[in-house]
């Protein structure tokens, strides 16, 4: 039996399937983003978080493409945004919270199984009511280097 994933950002680092899926609740309407997610050391204590893919929203398609930085500080992990903005505590299993007036985020990071982790996010505000899942499954033959 392979080893339990293990959700400490070092043990991530590596190149990962993405799979998103977003429904938004006030039309009803659902899209999906198929990509990958490489996590990429870059010191001992900030790890480059890149996705790539392809969105499919209402018969349309989109590349697009997102840069997060999970570092290391006193007391933990936490996720930035690529311009160094702070977005959330790395907490798995845990709720988190960003506020992004006026709208609220609500996530959590965990595992699924061996090879899974997943990432969920249900965001409202004024205008926007949508739950965004991701299962990242770790990429064949792409282990951590």
């Amino acid at each position: 039996m392979p080893p339990i994933l293990d959700l400490d950002p070092l043990a991530l680092v590596g190149t990962w399937d993405l799979s998103r899926v977003i429904v938004d609740h006030q039309d009803g309407q659902q899209s999906r983003v198929l990509g990958t997610t490489t996590l990429t050391l870059q010191d001992d204590v900030r790890i480059r978080w890149a996705e790539s893919g392809t969105l499919s929203h209402r018969g349309i398609e989109a590349a697009v493409s997102r840069v997060l930085y999970v570092e290391k500080r006193a007391g933990g992990w936490f996720v930035t945004f690529e311009d160094g903005r702070d977005f959330h505590p790395w907490e798995p299993g845990v709720p988190v919270e960003h506020g992004c007036a006026p709208d609220l985020y609500i996530g959590t990071v965990d595992r699924v199984d061996e090879r899974r982790w997943s990432v969920e996010w249900r965001v409202t505000g004024p205008s926007k009511d949508y739950t965004m899942a991701s299962v990242l499954t770790r990429a064949e033959g792409k282990a951590k280097a």
